[in-house]
């Protein structure tokens, strides 16, 4: 598959879905693809990427910035908090802000900073022991807790669990972010993303299917 065909097939869903044309940003999963392969879409005009760990987008990004303007480099990936502050420095956006410590963080960095990225709280929709991000129960209140601490929440981002009906979670999210007056959702990966578009994506994620197969680091 190519870039074209699936924005292409972004563009099919969001007419289905009765939504205005280009209000789904498609965040291109660039961890573990070689520089080549990136390069190669950013050549072809795409502008937002996604990155798992910040080791690996200090690596990569900084060059291609300078290349390129306008690039969105968006940390969709687990963040410590001993790197919150590469992260914010390098990110237009971080879509997984899971815990308290890590908004304390990223409330006492952006103050040092004097900006923040656009951030997306990441939820657990599937409440599974393995996985990051905030429980539904608990949603609300830590909504409320970020935006006293002035976190420019901009939406919620989830991961279904990989043996459920992804759009039961979609709808989860959306309802959890409508009810907070969020209008972000980032939600939907190569295989659900028309789904997620359907109940209201604003950002979905699609890595292999633009890239190819991601290539192991060696060793």
């Amino acid at each position: 598959m190519s870039l074209q065909e699936i924005t292409d097939r972004i563009a099919k869903a969001e007419a289905k879905a009765g939504r205005n044309a280009g209000s789904v940003k498609l965040i291109a999963v660039s961890k573990v693809q070689p520089n080549d392969r990136v390069e190669a879409v950013l050549e072809q005009g795409h502008r937002c990427f996604g990155e798992n760990r910040v080791q690996e987008a200090a690596g990569k990004w900084p060059g291609f910035k300078e290349r390129f303007l306008d690039v969105d480099l968006y940390l969709i990936g687990p963040l410590q908090t001993n790197k919150a502050r590469q992260a914010m420095e390098l990110c237009n956006a971080i879509h997984s802000l899971d815990r308290p410590k890590l908004a304390k963080t990223i409330a006492r960095l952006a103050q040092e900073i004097g900006a923040c990225p656009d951030l997306f709280i990441q939820v657990n929709t599937g409440e599974e022991a393995q996985k990051a991000g905030i429980l539904p129960a608990d949603a609300d209140e830590f909504v409320a807790d970020c935006q006293a601490m002035d976190l420019p929440i901009r939406g919620l981002m989830c991961i279904p669990p990989v043996d459920e009906e992804p759009a039961l979670h979609f709808a989860l999210l959306a309802k959890i972010a409508s009810r907070n007056g969020l209008t972000g959702l980032s939600m939907g990966m190569s295989g659900d993303f028309e789904s997620a578009i359907a109940l209201g994506a604003t950002h979905v994620r699609v890595g292999s299917a633009i890239f190819g197969e991601r290539v192991k680091p060696q060793g």
